[in-house]
């Protein structure tokens, strides 16, 4: 048996704000430290010998994984870090204050521009700060890879190609990724075969691993780690 690990970043300091914050780059919360540090323990239980390490290009995600390799005391030899897996383009939401825009768009446009499977918010404007043709950390990203916005459809057409081209070969060894909600909620609707209307309900949980059991590459069983914080779509 081989084990992929999936862990969501502990809260970030925008979490905390809640602001939508997509590939704006913030660090961790006091709490996200936190929580990747009981993930880290979490993971130190299963007494895995883990082989492949993938993160996003996002310091929230990098430093989780980091909290969690210091916990399990692995150096490994190389970390992969992707920017296909950084999470969803907000768009022109980037910054704001989710209860604000409730307020001035409404409770159901903002769940369906949240949640939706192909409805993405109207475009960064290429001059703010926020956008990341302006963020140091994707200068080496090419320009017209660069969103200005992605629906969770977009966001899926990214990270999928790249797990099934350079990860999903690794299944047969232990595996962890340390990624973001819609990253991980690609993946989960990849993995788990879930539909596109489906897919709005299903809620990814800070700092709590989802361990996923293969047997020669084929899923055969799956949980998360923190059962008191375990969201329920997700069946097997």
């Amino acid at each position: 048996m081989s084990h992929l690990i999936l862990v969501r970043h502990g809260q970030s300091q925008w979490n905390l704000e809640n602001k939508f914050t997509g590939w704006v780059d913030v660090e961790l919360s006091p709490q996200g430290i936190l929580e990747a540090t009981e993930a880290g323990e979490l993971i130190k239980k299963l007494n895995l010998e883990i082989t492949h390490f993938y993160t996003s290009y996002q310091l929230r995600s990098i430093r989780t994984l980091k909290i969690i390799l210091d916990i399990l005391k692995i150096k490994p030899k190389s970390i992969t870090k992707a920017w296909q897996l950084n999470e969803r383009h907000y768009g022109s939401l980037t910054g704001l204050n989710k209860d604000e825009v409730k307020k001035k768009l409404g409770e159901d446009e903002v769940h369906k521009l949240r949640r939706s499977w192909d409805y993405p918010p109207p475009p960064l404007d290429n001059d703010s700060p926020y956008h990341p043709k302006n963020i140091e950390i994707y200068d080496d990203i090419p320009r017209d890879f660069i969103p200005n916005t992605e629906s969770l459809k977009s966001t899926y057409e990214r990270v999928i190609p790249y797990f099934v081209e350079n990860i999903q070969d690794n299944l047969t060894e232990n595996t962890i990724i340390s990624a973001h909600g819609n990253s991980i909620r690609s993946l989960c609707k990849y993995l788990f075969k879930i539909d596109d209307n489906e897919i709005s309900k299903l809620e990814i949980p800070t700092g709590n691993p989802l361990i996923l059991e293969f047997h020669q590459k084929e899923m055969v069983a799956a949980k998360y780690l923190d059962n008191s914080r375990a969201k329920n779509l997700i069946k097997f």
